[in-house]
Parts: structure tokens; sequence; C-alpha cells
């Protein structure tokens, strides 16, 4: 738990091999095409050389859809771990594939899995998800769930990634446009909404608070 804000420390990179389909492969996100989800090895000259050819028609395909995103996003990942850097990525990439585009598409892929579940099932934006990746530390994450919060737009989310960068926290980006980092509207079962009431009432504690106490931890 980070003793600055109390929050619980939550995993905010890729913790799965690099190329491992860990979202693209798994049913109950990508459904049936789920079957389609392909590895990249990057310690696997020949997945290399498919990870490459991948990433020279990803970046020349226009591609819209989500998981197909993905898994450019994998393979160029896959290709720099591969070669060792964006810039020979990019250079067994192809003609027409540059830095800026393998760094930003590998980043992508390396977001936690909490977050790219929500760009699999098509929640957030591909191209969001492209600004969440700038980010480091629980920043990615409380950019990717106000994304979801307040349905940014692309837009919306390039610009705070941008403030963030410079040195304002995401809360503060909110605020600055009348948006808050915590808020949710939850549908809860009658029985336990009104356990929740009559424990804040007695208890003299936002019903917030106490839903928030359920997910806290003591620090090690």
């Amino acid at each position: 738990m980070s003793e600055e804000t109390g929050e619980r420390l939550a995993p905010t990179d890729r913790e799965s091999p690099v190329g491992d389909p860990v979202i693209r492969g798994n049913p109950a996100v990508a459904g049936e095409r789920a079957r389609e989800a392909v590895e990249y090895d990057p310690s696997d000259p020949a997945s290399v050389t498919r990870a490459a050819e991948t990433v020279r028609s990803f970046s020349r395909s226009g591609a819209t859809d989500n998981v197909v995103m993905l898994r450019g996003a994998a393979a160029c990942a896959a290709l720099v771990r591969g070669v060792g850097s964006y810039k020979e990525a990019a250079t067994r990439a192809g003609d027409g594939v540059d830095v800026p585009f393998v760094r930003k598409w590998a980043r992508v892929h390396d977001l936690p899995p909490s977050i790219r579940r929500h760009v699999a099932r098509g929640s957030i934006a591909p191209t969001a998800a492209t600004h969440i990746a700038r980010l480091s530390g629980t920043a990615r994450l409380h950019l990717g769930w106000a994304t979801l919060d307040h349905d940014l737009t692309v837009r919306q989310v390039r610009q705070i990634a941008s403030e963030v960068s410079n040195g304002t926290s995401v809360e503060q980006a909110l605020a600055a446009r009348e948006m808050s980092l915590g808020e949710l509207t939850v549908q809860l079962p009658v029985p336990a909404y009104t356990e929740l009431r009559r424990r804040g009432s007695l208890e003299n504690t936002r019903v917030g608070a106490l839903l928030g106490a359920l997910f806290r931890t003591e620090s090690p």
C-alpha cells in the first residue's frame, strides 16, 4: 500500500511473457476469436520474422478492430524484444514503419491485463490505450478507469496524458474538467444496499468509505 495515498499497490505493467496471447486467447474476453490468437516468441527467430510481417501489415492496414490491434501491439512488443531495440524493430518491419509507431504499440502490449481487457472488449479504444500507455505507475490505472467512468474521448485522454507527463496528477487534470477520480454509480442488490445504508448511518460514515474499506489491506 502506498503510504502517501493509502492505495493498495496493483500491477501497472504486463506480468505475463511478451507475445503471450493472455487476453487475445481468452474466450471470456475475445469470444470465439480466441481460437485465432497468435503467440509471438521473441526467442524464436521464425516467430520474430512472423512478428515483423505482422507489424508491417498492421502499419499499412488502418485496422480499427480492437482484437486485431492488440495482435499488432503484441507483434510490435515481441519484435522489439527479439531484435533488441525500437530502431532495429522498425528496420526489420520494413518501409513505412517508423520508431514512434513501434514504440507506441509495444507500450500498449505492456499495459496491465486489467486495462487490456477493456481494450479487447471495446470499452477503451485502442488509440486511447496508446496514450494511457505513455504513463507509468498508478497513473496508468487512474487514467484507464477515468476513461471508463467519464466516457473520455481519445482527444481528452491524449490531453490528460500530456498534462500528467508534465507533472499534473490524473486527479488534478480531471478536476480541471469538473470530473472526479473514484466516483462510481453502482447498482447493489437491495439487501446489500439496505445494510450499507444502515451501517453508514450507525457508524457516521460515508457509504463510499465503507465500500473502500473492503479493499483496504495492511501495509507489508
